[in-house]
């Protein structure tokens, strides 16, 4: 009897040959495995159990992950397939990132300094109160796994963003509690910048938000909470009842998964633990489960208070050094660096911008370019190479220009009445 196969799931824009591939390949294994077909879809698609991936950063990473696929492509086409993805969006990012921020009014996704002003402020004008939790360094797919644990107290709208550059904490994260590039805190804040290191220019999250909302002309008070350790943990847990009370913003970062991800490079039992992506967002979900923030999420539901959550940048699992030449004003960064006189051996392994401007990033006397690593890349010097490698190959970092470092959730909880 003759058989007609329909299957409506690529995109138009699909290359046809891996669509085909990819079709045969998966009923292929349908038939080597015994597996049943599911009763044909009557009703809308959307209603399924289960979701499609939402977008390139979601679909590579699943490709990646399966290991019938690996096994029927081979591990070099799987490899160099999602290579080439995180290539494209490098190339698409060199061109179309400086646009958006030379056109802000134009046609652009939401950046950082938006998230405030288009996420947060509709909840507080609405309920005259909104808790705002930023959960540093969690990725889209980490996210995903969270997602059902709220189901049950929440109806959970989530979209995307795009991290300004660099995806690094101080650059993204205070972009994201002042609605400001970073060239522009620094000019208008530089008591709040200046020359510091790294983990000292995210002492003033509190003051930009406030700021951020006397630029908007919005009065409302501004309560802020940085959960870092267990003791803070344990603080937030026994005055949770005051740290939600009264209108306004409550603010809370919890940076657990950041040091999760640093930790790793540092500790040969975390490296083990979270030894990959799946690892990652196992560890993620046994965290979360028994959190201080699921604590929080659980008492501001039974309040029926609504809840925007984000991230400020994700991180990628890195595995090829790029050997960069650089003077000795360069910094110390392993997938972004600022200095004079920058390049990587290999160009395309790295987004070189000469000018500051392009990135609305400040400016740092002769020292204005900025080199930041596409791909899975992590630089190292021609002289420290061996050491560099068989310190952080195979690390989780971020700084980058990946979809995984770049493009993040931002939910909008309600609670189910």
């Amino acid at each position: 009897a003759n058989r007609r196969v329909e299957c409506r799931v690529p995109s138009s824009d699909a290359n046809p040959y891996l669509a085909m591939a990819a079709v045969l390949a998966c009923g292929y294994i349908g038939l080597t495995e015994g597996l049943n077909a599911s009763e044909p879809v009557t009703g809308a698609s959307r209603s399924d159990e289960y979701d499609l991936p939402v977008g390139l950063l979601e679909a590579v990473r699943l490709f990646e992950e399966n290991e019938e696929l690996e096994d029927l492509f081979g591990k070099r086409f799987v490899t160099t397939f999602a290579a080439v993805k995180r290539a494209e969006f490098a190339t698409f990012m060199r061109t179309e990132y400086p646009r958006w921020l030379r056109e802000l009014e134009g046609d652009r996704p939401p950046l950082s300094v938006d998230v405030v002003t288009e996420f947060v402020m509709p909840v507080l004008a609405r309920d005259r109160k909104a808790i705002f939790v930023v959960i540093d360094c969690l990725r889209v797919d980490q996210w995903r796994v969270l997602e059902p644990l709220l189901a049950p107290l929440y109806d959970v709208e989530t979209t995307h963003y795009y991290s300004i550059l660099p995806t690094a904490t101080p650059y993204a994260r205070n972009a994201l509690f002042s609605g400001l590039f970073p060239g522009e805190i620094a000019a208008r804040f530089p008591d709040w910048w200046g020359e510091k290191d790294d983990e000292a220019l995210n002492l003033h999250e509190r003051d930009l938000l406030v700021a951020h909302l006397e630029e908007l002309k919005v009065q409302a008070p501004v309560r802020y909470h940085k959960i870092t350790t267990a003791a803070d943990s344990d603080d937030l847990e026994r005055h949770l009842p005051g740290a939600i009370a009264g209108d306004g913003i409550h603010a809370f970062v919890f940076n657990f998964v950041d040091m999760l991800t640093h930790g790793r490079s540092e500790s040969m039992i975390l490296f083990e633990v979270a030894r990959d992506e799946i690892a990652l967002r196992a560890i993620t979900k046994q965290w979360f489960e028994r959190s201080s923030l699921f604590t929080l999420l659980k008492e501001a539901s039974r309040r029926n208070i609504s809840v925007v959550i984000t991230s400020d940048h994700g991180a990628l699992h890195c595995n090829s050094p790029a050997t960069v030449f650089a003077k000795r004003d360069a910094t110390a960064n392993l997938r972004y660096k600022f200095g004079e006189d920058l390049r990587a051996e290999r160009p395309e392994q790295a987004l070189l911008f000469t000018n500051p401007d392009d990135l609305r990033l400040p400016h740092r006397g002769p020292g204005n370019n900025t080199l930041m690593a596409a791909g899975d890349t992590f630089f190292v010097y021609p002289t420290k190479l061996r050491e560099y490698q068989s310190r952080y190959r195979g690390s989780f970092l971020h700084g980058g220009v990946t979809p995984e470092e770049c493009i993040l959730p931002v939910a909008l909880l309600t609670p189910k009445r």
